[in-house]
């Protein structure tokens, strides 16, 4: 079997992310199955060359995969003419600099998201892309979600009929770094960095709610900081200056309402971290990470509100969950494969930055709508 390497620049891949999920549990587990295969019974081998500016944190990273190529100069990786694809998990604050020396250089761009940190810088990005004539996406793994793929699966089936809501939790506690360490950099937490989890989350829910139901067409948000002050990795008190949580009530094309909390300010009281809950004419469901559940119409009980008596009925018994009928790959290698194919053959990713550039747009009308205290309509973006 024919089989061929391209070289990918990875940068940002000594954070938790980038090195669990796209290092390790994607280009190296792309590797470790024989490449991807392409058209014409080829598979298509990724070359990782490991970028960033700690050296010891890299050296180490290589020593521990067996990988031979890592740099400090991340010019003289993109002038490379064997690496093809960069791949960009840095602080958002350093990714539109990074992307845009990749673009010029020639090469085929990969990134985590948020694509920037402003409307007007994600839409330069895009434009400056479709210029240079390269493929250029955006990571968006919860569509690749077991549960989400199961949810979709249901809409395509017709199960809900017309659908009339979502209604989505996400998040959990985030411990502030001074008694216990926290489980997210201190980045997060500093909007001068980037930070604050409606940057962070919209992106996320712009996409989920485009793919399965609907654009969305406009938002209503409160973006607030819980906590205001947290402990960084050094040890040190810093002014938390970023929002940590945010609720949105989103209007989709088509009619639909979604409302979403996202929050690092919150204790599970749920099956998984993040659950959605989708009303329609016909049935509901719930999914999850993994799970999605569901109730027909048929088989909806008819409750009667009388708060003088106990409740003895269990509306959870009501549910039932869907069957996986398939092997669910990992969401981040799989949306990996799409890439390379799309590399490969020189056609348009579906992911692209103009998607990327929506999920900033809702992003900002989030926070805008947050401190001007009202709803914000979103026009469609074009090139």
């Amino acid at each position: 079997m024919k089989s061929r390497t391209l070289g990918v620049v990875m940068n940002g891949v000594t954070g938790r992310m980038g090195h669990r999920q796209h290092l390790v549990r994607s280009v190296l587990a792309i590797n470790e199955q024989g490449g991807v295969p392409v058209a014409g019974g080829e598979r298509v081998l990724l070359e990782p060359v490991l970028a960033g500016r700690n050296e010891a944190r890299l050296r180490e990273l290589c020593e521990r995969y067996g990988l031979e190529r890592w740099t400090t100069d991340l010019s003289g990786a993109l002038r490379d003419p064997d690496n093809t694809i960069y791949f960009d998990a840095q602080v958002t604050s350093a990714r539109v600099g990074a992307i845009t020396a990749a673009i010029e250089a020639g090469k085929h761009v990969y990134t985590e998201k948020p694509l920037a940190g402003t409307l007007d810088e994600a839409v330069a990005l895009a434009r400056l892309a479709a210029r240079a004539g390269v493929r250029a996406g955006v990571v968006q793994d919860k569509l690749f979600l077991p549960g989400l793929l199961k949810l979709r699966r249901l809409l395509d089936g017709g199960f809900f009929g017309r659908v009339l809501s979502v209604r989505g939790e996400f998040g959990y506690w985030v411990f502030e770094g001074d008694w216990q360490d926290a489980q997210r950099p201190s980045w997060n937490y500093r909007a001068e960095d980037g930070g604050g989890i409606t940057l962070d989350m919209f992106c996320h829910w712009s996409y989920v709610l485009e793919n399965l139901f609907g654009r969305v067409e406009a938002v209503t948000a409160r973006a607030v900081t819980h906590i205001p002050e947290r402990v960084d990795e050094a040890g040190h008190t810093y002014p938390a200056t970023a929002d940590d949580a945010a609720y949105g009530i989103f209007e989709l094309a088509g009619g639909a309402i979604a409302q979403i909390n996202s929050s690092w300010c919150v204790r599970v009281d749920r099956e998984e971290l993040v659950e959605f809950q989708v009303d329609g004419t016909h049935g509901s469901a719930v999914a999850g990470l993994r799970g999605c559940r569901v109730q027909h119409r048929a088989a909806t009980p008819k409750p009667v509100w009388n708060p003088d008596l106990p409740v003895t009925h269990s509306f959870r018994d009501d549910w039932h969950q869907i069957p996986d009928n398939a092997e669910f790959d990992n969401g981040f290698k799989a949306q990996w494969e799409m890439f390379v194919r799309s590399v490969v053959a020189g056609t348009p990713f579906p992911y692209d930055f103009l998607a990327g550039a929506r999920g900033v747009q809702l992003a900002e009308a989030g926070l805008r709508s947050s401190a001007e205290g009202r709803r914000i309509e979103l026009p469609e973006i074009t090139l």
